[in-house]
């Protein structure tokens, strides 16, 4: 239902068309409801569903109660294996004796140390199939009837939904954002924007797509509904467009297997080629790249039954290595390996956005004579690279003064791996000129507030949204490297996955680091306890779902608290029906269930390659405890995965984000204070319109303001 997603997205109520009358009741129910779960309805939201009639209000109600509830977890139910978690959880060796015991005498009684030394001497025992071992022993009603009524506190979370138009208006608004927007989606709401491109398919259309997967989900649906296709001026668009349309990767990171494509569909993607081809023929030179998935592609396309486009033939010739066409990177590499960096800039300044994420290797390999022509040809491409590039560049610039402890590369499905970093620092004065041009040609690019800034101080450590690739998809997740406060005495750490088909195991696990990133212990299913910190015990199946927890009181000893869900067995990330991460702050004297989703502080989804997830870090610093997004796999071993095992890997990764110094909505908001006045929120209500700029919108701001929160800030890159 595109209204549950408008919810989830937005925080916005879509407004019904449903027959007037009297839902006040309704209204009272939905607020109630809201509130268990963390949210609050406001004051235009409850008047509009009190003024619907009872089954249209009843109706908005529970799909706003549902998408809610569903974004921060709170759909399933979350049971624990230990059932009076946090307490009673038995120290480890305990535990595991207790089910040797059990194991010898599975008919009752109590076994002997004779009995337990005469079965370990076996050498057969698997600890894992012992009698009672990763299966629930209790239901999840016999667990809420363990733990007293959740004790509410001043600090729980309170997040407040508004009103907004019809459906109607809110999936065009939501539709134009996501495909007009500058940053490249992630694969949830690229999702999204193909329902979204049916919706909306006679509607507005976004004035322009830059983001060439978004051109490839748009076209997709256009191709298979028998219409024109938009912004198609490569040929890797047309690939991108046929890999859409068989449900295959348009990142082209993936092999596609083709479908088979109708004559006409068939007619219009070879039009398409002969039109770009013949328009510009040097755009041949971007096949080889990608000459694999082209011969297959010719396989279903069947060019050569059409005569009328001789360019699109061409193409796969190309593909096949019956015809070389040299591209811009190969004629750039080759001045490079000639000592000629400076020419190598020269060919590149045909693509700006190559030319600028060459910049750093050229700068390096180019004598001292030739540096000023490398400069001056980055300097040139400035104004013609996107924003997004801009800032990647800049924020590249800001790490190259000094060589890090160690490079960490992490590709578009967030698999992450760390090499050494060989690369000798930039000159500062280098790195201080690139710097002032790209502030001065970034700030340029700024859109207009159309009134004065008001600025939630908490948004201003949330790096700059520049892929959605980076992130997953969930409750106020933050893109990779952001910092969020930690608020409360107490973090929990829960994770949920439900398998498909096959019996799978995920263990939860914390791992605890020093100052200097060394190990200072662990807590996970071979170890419950560590200086307070707490494991609410091991599920090893989840045919119906299955969740563990972790406590840490923030008064542990180190300096980095880093929560990873390990795959023992089982099912990837990607196979599994859902899964799912996050965490909860309490207070001290906060009791209750192990679940409750007015501590839930974020939740994100887990859906990515590798065998073990990396989400955030936990680090403590003179502002507190701050929460530092990772967004990470690692690759892991097939199975048996466990936190002892990665110790040396985990912290070789965290320490390289930690150590990154990322580009934050600080920066931007430094770039607007030259040419408008800029105010911090502290609660109270301006005096008149403002463009707010925060993770939430606030109930009080005055009519006219413009608000940009978690779900717009990508519409502040610059284009």
């Amino acid at each position: 239902m595109l209204e549950k997603v408008i919810v989830q997205k937005t925080l916005r109520v879509p407004a019904s068309t449903g027959a007037a009358g009297d839902g006040t009741r309704v209204a009272r129910q939905l607020d109630a409801a809201l509130l268990d779960a963390g949210f609050s309805a406001s004051r235009a939201v409850l008047e509009h569903v009190g003024a619907l009639a009872p089954g249209p209000a009843m109706d908005l109600a529970a799909t706003v109660v549902s998408a809610v509830r569903e974004l921060v977890g709170d759909h399933v139910r979350h049971n624990a294996y230990f059932i009076g978690f946090p307490d009673d959880v038995p120290d480890t060796v305990e535990f595991w004796t207790g089910r040797l015991r059990a194991a010898v005498l599975a008919g009752g009684g109590s076994a002997t140390d004779e009995q337990l030394r005469s079965l370990l001497a076996t050498g057969g025992v698997n600890l894992l199939d012992l009698p009672g071992y990763g299966t629930y022993q209790h239901t999840y009603d016999e667990l809420l009837a363990a733990h007293d009524a959740f004790v509410a506190a001043a600090g729980d979370r309170l997040t407040v939904l508004h009103l907004g138009d019809s459906a109607e208006a809110e999936a065009s608004r939501l539709y134009l954002a996501l495909a007009g927007g500058a940053v490249p989606l992630g694969e949830a709401d690229l999702a999204i924007l193909g329902e979204l491109a049916v919706a909306c398919l006679d509607g507005e259309q976004p004035a322009t797509i830059p983001v060439r997967e978004h051109r490839a989900v748009l076209n997709g649906v256009r191709l298979v509904l028998g219409r024109p296709l938009v912004a198609v001026d490569t040929t890797t668009d047309v690939l991108r467009l046929a890999c859409q349309a068989s449900g295959g990767d348009a990142s082209l990171a993936t092999p596609t297997r083709f479908r088979a494509f109708r004559r006409r569909e068939r007619r219009v993607l070879l039009a398409a080629l002969h039109e770009i081809v013949a328009a510009a023929p040097d755009k041949l030179g971007d096949v080889a790249r990608h000459a694999e998935p082209w011969k297959r592609l010719g396989e279903r396309l069947h060019p050569h039954e059409y005569a009328q486009w001789p360019q699109a033939r061409e193409v796969f010739a190309v593909a096949r290595g019956e015809r070389r066409v040299r591209n811009l990177a190969g004629r750039a590499e080759a001045a490079v390996r000639a000592g000629a960096a400076d020419r190598a800039a020269t060919v590149l300044s045909a693509a700006p956005g190559l030319l600028l994420r060459s910049a750093d290797r050229l700068l390096r390999l180019a004598p001292p004579a030739q540096r000023a022509a490398v400069v001056d040809a980055v300097t040139a491409a400035l104004g013609s690279a996107s924003g997004r590039v801009l800032c990647s560049l800049r924020e590249h610039v800001g790490n190259r003064l000094a060589p890090v402890s160690a490079r960490m590369y992490a590709n578009r499905s967030r698999r992450a791996w760390v090499g050494r970093d060989e690369r000798p620092p930039l000159p500062a004065e280098l790195v201080a000129d690139l710097s002032a041009r790209l502030d001065a040609e970034i700030g340029a690019r700024l859109p207009e507030p159309a009134h004065p800034l008001l600025v939630d101080p908490d948004v201003l450590d949330v790096a700059l949204p520049l892929s959605g690739k980076a992130a997953e998809g969930g409750f106020a997740v933050l893109p990779r490297g952001s910092r969020a406060p930690v608020p409360g005495e107490l973090l929990r750490f829960f994770t949920y996955w439900r398998q498909n088909s096959r019996r799978t195991d995920y263990d939860l696990s914390v791992l605890l680091l020093d100052d200097e990133f060394h190990t200072a212990g662990q807590v996970s299913w071979t170890n419950y306890h560590h200086d307070g910190v707490v494991h609410s015990g091991d599920i090893t199946d989840a045919p119906n779902g299955a969740t563990e927890f972790i406590d840490v009181p923030l008064t542990v000893g180190g300096r980095y608290v880093v929560p990873q869900v390990y795959i023992y067995a089982g099912e990837s990330f990607d196979e599994v029906a859902e899964s799912m991460f996050g965490y909860q702050t309490r207070t001290a004297d906060q009791h209750g269930t192990p679940f409750d989703a007015r501590t839930v502080r974020a939740r994100s989804h887990m859906r990515g390659e590798g065998r073990i997830a990396l989400p955030m870090v936990f680090a403590k610093g003179e502002r507190g405890w701050q929460a530092v997004w990772l967004h990470l796999y690692l690759h892991g071993r097939p199975a048996f995965n466990r936190v002892e095992d990665n110790t040396l890997t985990t912290a070789d990764r965290v320490r390289a984000l930690m150590e990154r110094r990322y580009l934050t909505m600080a920066y931007l908001i430094d770039r607007w204070r030259t040419r408008t006045e800029v105010t911090m929120w502290d609660g109270r209500a301006p005096d008149g319109p403002v463009t707010y700029i925060g993770l939430e919108a606030p109930d009080n701001l005055p009519e006219g303001s413009e608000v940009y929160t978690l779900d717009r800030l990508t519409e502040l890159i610059p284009a």
